[in-house]
């Protein structure tokens, strides 16, 4: 088993059980105590458990289950747009934008004005519309995840190491100040991450409802990039990172 998949398992016991121990992880994981003292340590590291005497206990609830698109863009839809609206004031003539799968930055594209730009996206619906509205897009090859409809994988990974984007757009499932961006797929946390090494600015586009949470996969610390939302309940992200909140 992979360190990943352990990492998985162990805090899907703990949302299960509240605590647990290292002989019972190792008898259920089956696999050694150092092996899973060392993922304890790890696991602790990113906050996502408390680790104690001869075991862990766990901290506030980590979000694993990954909702469909199309139970998502029921959700928050005026905030969604109004965050669409202003990610989309920000990209200018000749730049080169990544847009990241998700009904948040879906929404980007319904304000779009620039058409001196190469759109690049590992989402299905984002490569679609683009194209029926006139856009330069590129959208990347590899795996398609059903659920959220976006591409990944290692070939989609590979492509991206091409592009040196000017800015990029991305989605998250949870944001906390401790264990920062995070998303419940591994393979859709590694898309994320490489995409925006390759950009020049970063911003997550995000509704109130994400704050406070944590997602099973960390793809970015919060200083990695500027957050647009709708409004922001817990100001001690602002010594953290940049918040440009689109309502007053």
């Amino acid at each position: 088993m992979l360190a990943q998949e352990r990492f998985e398992r162990i805090l899907e016991i703990l949302r299960e059980k509240q605590s647990v121990t290292v002989t019972d992880l190792t008898k259920w994981l089956n696999t050694s105590e150092s092996t899973i003292r060392r993922d304890l340590t790890e696991l602790n590291r990113q906050g996502l458990l408390i680790k104690v005497h001869g075991g862990a206990t766990a901290v506030k609830s980590v979000l694993s289950r990954e909702e469909e698109v199309i139970t998502k863009a029921k959700k928050h839809q005026s905030e969604k747009r109004k965050i669409g609206e202003y990610a989309a004031s920000l990209i200018n003539k000749e730049d080169m934008v990544y847009l990241d799968a998700g009904t948040t930055t879906e929404m980007i594209i319904d304000f779009l004005k620039e058409y001196d730009v190469i759109y690049v996206t590992n989402g299905i619906t984002h490569a679609r519309k683009l194209m029926n509205a006139g856009f330069k897009v590129h959208l990347i090859g590899g795996e398609i995840k059903a659920v959220t409809e976006a591409v990944v994988g290692e070939e989609a990974l590979e492509q991206l190491d091409k592009y040196n984007f000017t800015k990029g757009f991305f989605g998250t499932n949870g944001i906390d100040e401790v264990r920062g961006f995070t998303t419940p797929d591994m393979k859709e946390a590694a898309i994320k991450r490489k995409a925006m090494e390759q950009c020049q600015q970063r911003y997550i586009l995000t509704d109130q409802s994400k704050f406070d949470q944590i997602s099973t996969f960390k793809f970015a610390d919060l200083k990695k990039a500027n957050i647009i939302t709708d409004h922001l309940k817990n100001n001690k992200l602002r010594e953290i990172t940049t918040i440009e909140e689109v309502f007053s």
